[in-house]
């Protein structure tokens, strides 16, 4: 049989064999470090047997689906764990997940965090029994028998959703076996590292109508410093959730009377309209016009547009003079009225509208997250509207300024071309079409990019953007989106310069994606010590004493007049804990007035970047710090030697 390999390589063998004797056979090293293999684009066992020609990779903890093995198997040990310790435990389910894995659990006495220790000893005594993993199948009968027998009601409900005829895989480490269709590693001893990380709850099934379980989360690495590394991540993404410094900045809330619906108070909403005004600046400068549409609108446009089909469970509905209503869970319907709104030509051509639309979509209770997951939240839409000869160019348009945006905030990234999904409607033809067009012009830019099959939206193919954060996390946000399916189906048209009507094509795309989120992003990147331009308040006045209020205020006049965002601290404090407050509102400048101050016009400069910066005339730092808002500079903080 001939097995073709990741580089393009081949193999011939005259017997069947196994993933990981074909890795040894490769070499030693990789079936040492190997977690699974991928045949034909399907992931298996490494005992997997390869028995006719095939594509194969061996993958290891490198790659991702090789990593869901990895942590796959650590789930499986911390469940046999938790059954030692507590047999009475009914075990759910266990996946492995983005950032580790976890276990869902029914027990009388939830276990508390000081159980979490005592299982992480139990686990560490598996991996050193090297116990080996083996995997059987038993039909069905069997199967909920088996399960019956060990009081587990969580599987037998599982097995008994399946077919009849269906064959159960199961999977044993010496005393303990689990329903699983894999893949698991060869035996637990590689599972060297690993850290049970948090409790919570979790309704069985994910239904609210079904029992709360426990969830243990954990996650595991080959080796104890990429743990430690992940720990530390961790605790400095603690440090930055956005929801702590969202409080203590006093930017937004959350409200039982409103879940997933935020509330932005004052500082918050002079960061969100910084934000908006930066949109608009650039969007200005590309050509685009601003438009804004109705936040509901009747059902049969939505029905027209395919989001009744594809997206009704998601939108809030409502009825009125006995016509059922949407509010609008996304802005391209709005859009496509207002082209319109009036006859289009080829000389109107693209026509770029942007929209900061609020949009509202019914998200679950469990799924809700600060700002990062809402409820209702503005998105930073735009649809260009362009004949066919134009997509490339205006596709690479959309792709500069994405990049001009993230390449402001400092916000590294990478790119994936997501392709058609199986509830896409249209023709073969137009997709491919659609796809060619994105991938030639990600070509033509030269960026890198991977595909992403079947991740399209149902009316498109797409680009996203992933961005990475200054603690390595990524977060999609900005996406191209390219529609031949909505002008079809709205008629759309304009008049080319053979006098002939024509289908216009169309673009969906954000930079931000939701303001929200994306304000959520920021003041985790940031740790809330947001650049000068950006931050809600740029300058805080800090008279020594009382005596100095008259003469700080009058800073502060000339402050707001030269449109600077400023505060006069009037407090009747010590000015060292005045200036320890501002520190801890992260501040970027401290302006400290006092007799001298006073009587030569200068103010003390402290700043968030380099501490004491000295005297200087209240002109000049206008002059410097304007210099630095317009020009959006991002100072660096200096480090003691």
């Amino acid at each position: 049989m001939k097995i073709t390999l990741k580089d393009g390589s081949c193999k011939e063998y005259a017997e069947s064999k196994s993933v990981i004797e074909i890795a040894a056979d490769i070499s030693e090293g990789l079936a040492r470090v190997a977690t699974a293999g991928e045949i034909d684009g399907e992931v298996v066992d490494l005992r997997t047997v390869v028995d006719k020609d095939c594509e194969l990779s061996i993958l290891t903890f490198q790659d991702e689906k090789g990593k869901g093995a990895f942590r796959h198997t650590a789930s499986h040990i911390m469940a046999q764990a938790i059954k030692r310790l507590y047999p009475d435990t009914k075990l759910a389910i266990g996946p492995s997940v983005a950032d580790g894995f976890y276990y869902d659990i029914d027990r009388e006495v939830p276990l508390t965090a000081d159980d979490l220790t005592k299982i992480e000893a139990e686990m560490k005594k598996i991996v050193k029994e090297n116990l080996p993993i083996e995997q059987y199948t038993k039909p069905r009968e069997e199967a909920i028998a088996y399960f019956k027998e060990k009081d587990e009601p969580y599987k037998v409900e599982l097995i008994e959703d399946l077919p009849e005829d269906a064959v159960i895989s199961f999977y044993s480490q010496g005393e303990f076996t689990d329903l699983c269709a894999g893949p698991h590693l060869m035996s637990t001893k590689p599972v060297k590292a690993f850290k049970l990380t948090s409790l919570a709850g979790a309704y069985w099934r994910g239904s609210e109508k079904n029992k709360m379980l426990q969830r243990i989360y954990g996650t595991a690495f080959p080796k104890k410093a990429e743990l430690d590394e992940y720990l530390t991540m961790l605790e400095e993404a603690k440090k930055r959730d956005h929801r702590k410094l969202g409080k203590e900045l006093g930017l937004f809330m959350m409200r039982d009377e409103g879940p997933g619906f935020p509330f932005f108070l004052p500082k918050g909403m002079e960061l969100k309209n910084t934000l908006l005004d930066y949109w608009r600046e650039i969007h200005r400068k590309n050509g685009y016009v601003e438009i804004a549409t109705p936040i509901m609108l009747s059902r049969h446009l939505w029905e027209t547009s395919g989001h009744w089909d594809h997206y009704k469970d998601n939108m809030y509905t409502t009825v009125i003079d006995e016509e059922d209503f949407a509010i609008k869970p996304m802005n391209c319907p709005g859009g496509i009225l207002a082209y319109q709104s009036e006859p289009r030509s080829y000389r109107d051509l693209p026509l770029r509208m942007g929209e900061l639309g609020l949009v509202h979509r019914h998200e679950k209770s469990g799924q809700l997250h600060g700002l990062m997951r809402v409820r209702c939240f503005t998105q930073d839409d735009a649809h260009i509207f362009m004949m066919p000869e134009q997509i490339r160019d205006e596709i690479k348009g959309v792709a500069r300024l994405i990049d001009e945006v993230y390449s402001l905030f400092g916000f590294k990234y990478h790119v994936e071309l997501s392709t058609r999904p199986e509830d896409s409607m249209g023709s073969d033809e137009d997709w491919e079409m659609a796809t060619d067009a994105l991938r030639g012009a990600l070509d033509d830019l030269g960026l890198p990019y991977v595909v992403n099959e079947g991740d399209g939206a149902f009316y498109g193919p797409k680009i996203d953007f992933h961005l990475e954060d200054s603690i390595g996390r990524t977060w999609q946000c900005g996406t191209i989106q390219l529609d031949f399916q909505l002008p079809l189906r709205f008629e759309l048209e304009y008049t080319g310069a053979d006098g002939e009507k024509h289908r216009p094509i169309m673009i969906h795309r954000v930079a931000f994606g939701s303001i929200e989120r994306f304000i959520g992003i920021l003041i985790e990147h940031f740790a809330g010590a947001f650049p000068t331009w950006l931050a809600p308040v740029q300058v805080k006045v800090l008279p020594i004493s009382d005596k100095y209020l008259e003469y700080g205020n009058q800073v502060l006049d000339a402050l707001n007049n030269a449109g600077i965002r400023a505060e006069l601290d009037t407090r009747a404090e010590k000015i060292g804990y005045k200036i320890r407050e501002a520190q801890m509102q992260k501040i970027p400048y401290m302006l400290v007035v006092g007799a001298k101050e006073e009587e030569d016009g200068l103010v003390s400069v402290r700043s968030r970047f380099a501490g004491d910066e000295g005297q200087k005339s209240l002109d000049a730092f206008l002059c410097d710090i304007k210099d630095e808002i317009a020009k959006k500079t991002v100072r660096e903080v200096k480090t003691q030697e």
